[in-house]
Formats: structure tokens, C-alpha cells, sequence
């Protein structure tokens, strides 16, 4: 059972990406930030653990509260949060350039900041992804979510040269105030457009019939009744697990298995933003299977098959390394791209909020776990190690789920996992 489409109207493409260019410009503003960020971080102090401390304030907030923005975007108007977020992550960027144009900046502030402009991301990323399938067609957010991801890859090739350049000419303070201009710009579009809402039963004082803790778990009850659901999230799960520590393990594999440098290390942080870029574009124009789980597993397959690229590559074919880290980020959308769109042509309009919240935090929540437990692994049995078996078992992962109905029927069979759920109507405007 496909979600009920809002009356889109037949040109929802340029109401749509004309949203997306705005957010897409605030997001690049963010990137400029952020490099710039870990820039100061590294001239100042030259510690990792300060670095590991920032990159934890950053990634944190999403692990423990994407569940409670989940639930809130979905009891409250969405293009209000995404307004008011940008808002809040651009009075918290000038409050930081303030303290640096005074000179009082201290690394807590920088962490106390990370924090702060998180929880805004957190909220807007839950809304706008919320809010997907009521401004696209169903038939087009596979298309749709290709285009996203390669204008996100595009934006963390782009953001860094230009960081680099910007705090060349500008003071430090200057960079921070680009980011609330282009802040300023993405809430722009959401002045003029509508977002429809979808309709929340209420009792007759116009208060919700469920508090928040309920809606929290709503949203795992939703994802755990649905067997073909719950066993994607395993399987992503799984993947992120294996799959996060070879970025953190790359700067060693240059280093100690090819003997290179940092030029090299920045060639393969590249080149895997690239295939994204080109994946995202491929999946653009394509459109994926029409049954957009295969077209996932495929993705994964791919992934999986790059990474053991990476891992086997012998140390002086460092170009066989390059050619595995290309085919990982070109399949990364693949993969990616149709499983959001499974959720957002799926799942009910009023539950997209707190079930995406509860997949990305869990999803977040194996970051560090995965982290604790490659570094010493690694260590102990070598680094290429790590390739060689998350590699693997990602591809099996891929392979297995062609031959698993419960995932590759996931949508059809979502009529009778969820049988007796009603799918409420939606309101033709935001206010």
C-alpha cells in the first residue's frame, strides 16, 4: 500500500528544487563552516583527540535525539521547523564569529557550537525528509533522491577548496557570516511555498491524543512491525558497522600498507565523493528498477565489492586502491537513494518523522561502537584485515537479500505486516 499522493500539482518539480536549491545553498554555507572549524582546531591545538571531541559534538546529538525530532516533526508544522532551524544554526554561527572577531574563542565554545547547530540540523534534516513524498510524485523519489545525493557529494568536493580559499582572504569571522548569509537564503524559498501537513488526530481542545514518549514508540512499534522493514534496518545496521571504520582506518592504509602520503590520502577522500557524484547522477537519470529494493541490494553488492578492491590491492598498485574507493562512492547512492524512497512512498505521511528518526539514530549509534572496536582489531590483526571482511560480508549481504522475499517483497507485503493502520488525509496547506 503506496502513501496517498497530495494533489501535487503537475509542476511540483520547480517548487520542489526550488526549496531543495535553497537548502542545498545553506548546506554548503554549513560545509564552509565546518572546514573551516576543523581547520582552527587542527592550526591551534594539533590534537586528535580535540578533533575526535569535535567530530563526537557533532554526530552525538543526532545518535540521542533524532527519535524525540522525529516524533516532534511529526506533531508539529514542518516548514516551521525548517524555517526556525535555519534560523537557530545561524544565531548560533553569530555567536561564534562574534567570539572570534573579540578574540574570547575557546575550544569549549567551538564544541558547545558543534552541539548546538546539530540539534538545529537534526530537526531540519527530519522535516524536509518528512516532508518529501508530499511535495514529489511517488513514482519519481527514487529519481528525486539520486539528484539529492549527487548535489550533497557535489557540495562536500566543493566546500572544502573553497573553504580553503575563503579563509585566504577573509578572517575567520568572515567565513561564519557567508554561512548565516546562505542560511538566510534557504529559508527564502520557504516563505513563499506551501508544504502540505498531514492531519493529526486531536481531541477537542486541539491537543494531541498521544504525548511525545508515545509517538517515540510509535515509531519503533511501526518499524518492528513491518518484517521487511526491520530486516533492511538490520542489514544497514550490519553495513554501517563494517562499513564506517574504513574512513577512519584509510589515513593508516596509505601510510603503513602503500607507503604514500597525504597527498594520496586526499586523492582517495576524493575520488570516493566523486563516485558519489556520479552515482547520484546515474541513479538521476536512470530511475532504478521499478522494484526500488533491487536496485538497493545491487548498490550494496557494489559497495561491498569496491571496499575488497581497497582491501586486496597490493601496496604498489595504489591505483587498484583508487579504482575500488571510485566504485564504493559511485554505489553508495544506489544503495542509499532507493531505500529512502522505499520509506518515503510507504510509509504513512504522519509516521515519516518518527520512523526516519528512528533509523538514523540507530543507524549513528554504531558509529562509535564500530570505531571502539576496529581500532584495536586492526592492531591486532592488521588493517587490511578489516577491508577484507566487511568487504565480504557486505557483498553476501547483497547477494543473500535477492534470495530473502521478507526484503524483497518489502513493499508489497507492507499491506498485510501493517494491516489496520489507517492512512489519515493531509492538509492542503501549511498554516
Amino acid at each position: 500500500m503506496k502513501n496517498p499522493e497530495y494533489a501535487i500539482p503537475d509542476n511540483w518539480a520547480s517548487r520542489y528544487y526550488t526549496i531543495f536549491a535553497g537548502q542545498a545553498l545553506s548546506i554548503f554555507g554549513s560545509g564552509l563552516v565546518q572546514f573551516a572549524l576543523v581547520w582552527y582546531l587542527t592550526q591551534k591545538t594539533g590534537s586528535a583527540t580535540v578533533l575526535a571531541f569535535a567530530t563526537l559534538a557533532a554526530v552525538l546529538p543526532e545518535t540521542l535525539l533524532s527519535p524525540i525530532a522525529g516524533a516532534l516533526v511529526d506533531r508539529w508544522n514542518r516548514r516551521r521547523i525548517m524555517i526556525f532551524a535555519d534560523i537557530f544554526i545561524a544565531a548560533a554561527t553569530v555567536m561564534l564569529a562574534i567570539l572570534f572577531a573579540t578574540g574570547l574563542i575557546q575550544v569549549w565554545h567551538i564544541y558547545a557550537i558543534l552541539v548546538i547547530r546539530a540539534v538545529g540540523g537534526i530537526f531540519h534534516y527530519s522535516a524536509m525528509n518528512a516532508s518529501t513524498a508530499l511535495l514529489v510524485p511517488s513514482d519519481q523519489l527514487q529519481r528525486v533522491s539520486g539528484i539529492n545525493q549527487t548535489l550533497r557529494a557535489s557540495i562536500n568536493i566543493v566546500a572544502p577548496p573553497t573553504g580553503a580559499l575563503l579563509l585566504g582572504i577573509l578572517p575567520l569571522q568572515g567565513v561564519m557570516f557567508i554561512d548565516v548569509l546562505t542560511a538566510l537564503v534557504g529559508i527564502t524559498p520557504l516563505l513563499f511555498f506551501m508544504i502540505p501537513q498531514p492531519i493529526r488526530e486531536v481531541d477537542e481542545n486541539g491537543n494531541h491524543k498521544t504525548s511525545v514518549l508515545q509517538d517515540m514508540k510509535e515509531g519503533f512499534v511501526y518499524i518492528t512491525s513491518w518484517r521487511g522493514l526491520m530486516a533492511i534496518c538490520v542489514l544497514a545496521l550490519m553495513a554501517n558497522f563494517l562499513l564506517t571504520p574504513t574512513g577512519s582506518l584509510m589515513p593508516l592504509l596509505v601510510t603503513k600498507h602503500f607507503g604514500l602520503g597525504a597527498l594520496q590520502f586526499g586523492l582517495m577522500d576524493s575520488i570516493w565523493a566523486f563516485g558519489m557524484v556520479c552515482g547520484g547522477l546515474i541513479l538521476g537519470v536512470w530511475g532504478g528498477f521499478k522494484k526500488k529494493i533491487a536496485t538497493s541490494m545491487l548498490g550494496l553488492i557494489g559497495i561491498g565489492l569496491g571496499i575488497l578492491i581497497v582491501g586486496f590491492a597490493p601496496a604498489n598498485m595504489f591505483w587498484l586502491a583508487v579504482v575500488g574507493m571510485t566504485l564504493s562512492g559511485l554505489m553508495n547512492p544506489i544503495t542509499n537513494g532507493p531505500l529512502g524512497a522505499i520509506i518515503q512512498s510507504t510509509v504513512k505521511p504522519e509516521m515519516q518523522g518518527r520512523v526516519m528518526g528512528v533509523i538514523v539514530s540507530l543507524a549513528t549509534l554504531m558509529t562509535p561502537l564500530s570505531l571502539a572496536i576496529a581500532g584495536p582489531v586492526s592492531d591486532a590483526i592488521g588493517i587490511r584485515t578489516w577491508y577484507w571482511v566487511s568487504g565480504l560480508v557486505c557483498l553476501l549481504m547483497g547477494v543473500g537479500s535477492f534470495f530473502m522475499p521478507v526484503i524483497m517483497n518489502v513493499e508489497r507485503d507492507r499491506n498485510t505486516d501493517m494491516d489496520g493502520l489507517s492512512v489519515p488525509a493531509l492538509q492542503s496547506a501549511t498554516d
